[in-house]
């Protein structure tokens, strides 16, 4: 019966030496695990301390940016305003620009018209073979038939000629007959 009792307390003795090993082992495991708890504790207390204002100063850098847009958009719409403004004012100074130049140009027309009006020479008085329209004697009823005979004939005569010096003799005849 001893022989049983041996092998028992060899192997109570094995397994305390082998518990003893591992304590021993994952002493400095333990000890590193304590130290890394310590850090994450120190690490979690800085990010519970930073953490809530650095995310409030996000979120009211965030709504300056939407204020910032906010300008920036009503800036270009104001810019774009001020554009269309110049724009007209150009077209209606291009316009101005156009009327004065026509403006100084029938100035300058007129008075050069008026220079060579004053200037130039009065022609001589012709005295007139005619009658003044007021002396003549009226025409009579057979006499205006015969001119508008006379005129339709050379009417036809003008067309069938198509010559301008035909035209030019039927229009002075013309003044003349009146």
């Amino acid at each position: 019966m001893i022989e049983p009792l041996f092998w028992l307390g060899l192997s109570l003795l094995l397994v305390a030496t082998s518990l003893t090993a591992v304590l021993v082992a994952a002493i400095p495991a333990l000890q590193e695990l304590a130290r890394a708890a310590r850090s994450a504790e120190k690490l979690f207390d800085t990010l519970s301390r930073e953490l809530p204002p650095t995310l409030e100063a996000i979120r009211v850098t965030g709504l300056e940016i939407t204020d910032l847009t906010g300008d920036v958009s009503e800036g270009v719409k104001s810019a774009n305003k001020v554009v269309k403004q110049v724009d007209q004012s150009l077209d209606s100074a291009r316009i101005q620009a156009q009327n004065l130049q026509v403006g100084t140009r029938s100035i300058f027309v007129g008075a050069k018209a008026a220079w060579k009006n004053f200037t130039r020479q009065k022609p001589t008085r012709r005295t007139s073979d005619r009658l003044p329209s007021n002396e003549k004697p009226p025409l009579t009823l057979r006499e205006r038939e015969i001119l508008k005979q006379e005129r339709r004939i050379k009417a036809e005569v003008y067309r069938a000629n198509d010559g301008y010096s035909d035209a030019a003799t039927w229009e002075n005849n013309f003044d003349d007959e009146d």
